[in-house]
């Protein structure tokens, strides 16, 4: 599968990627732990089907001090032991704030009070924010065919700066 075109190469693309990227820096400014902030880009992007949004938080994640372990089992969290209740519910409202149209009203009920359980307002709109901007960033990679494999820890940073 080759990509179908390159978006940063055109001027609209680089400057959308830019924001991209500060709106990333902002999030991980915020205090939503950045390791959970990672779990959850990864599973909409496994979700997603976006190669190189799991190779860049695959690699972000492990970067940052996560276990392999912990990163193999991301897919099956719920048959896994190795995630605290709070990741859990950000695991949970990730894959529902992900696959809207399987849930006619969206997240439930039930996700958000754990959601709300183990996060504060400040922690909830980063959360919140990250479900919508990793999202979009997988489905315009998606879109246009982006691969996996060449990402490099603290490339998207860079494109901040």
């Amino acid at each position: 599968m080759t990509p179908r075109i390159d978006m940063t190469a055109t001027q609209t693309g680089a400057k959308l990627m830019k924001r991209f990227a500060n709106l990333h820096t902002v999030l991980q400014q915020s205090t939503l732990p950045v390791s959970t902030q990672e779990l959850v880009s990864l599973r909409a992007s496994q979700i997603n089907g976006c190669a190189p949004c799991v190779d860049m938080h695959t690699k972000e994640a492990a970067a940052a001090g996560e276990s392999a372990v912990r990163l193999n089992l991301v897919a099956v969290w719920r048959e896994a032991t190795v995630f605290t209740e709070a990741e859990r519910a950000a695991l949970a409202l990730v894959e529902e704030g992900t696959r809207l149209a399987d849930h006619h009203q969206g997240v439930s009920d039930e996700t958000w009070a754990q959601v709300r359980k183990h996060y504060d307002d400040e922690q909830i709109t980063a959360l919140v924010s990250l479900v919508g901007l990793i999202n979009a960033a997988n489905r315009m990679n998606v879109i246009v065919r982006n691969q996996g494999g060449s990402y490099e820890p603290g490339m998207l940073a860079a494109v901040a700066n």
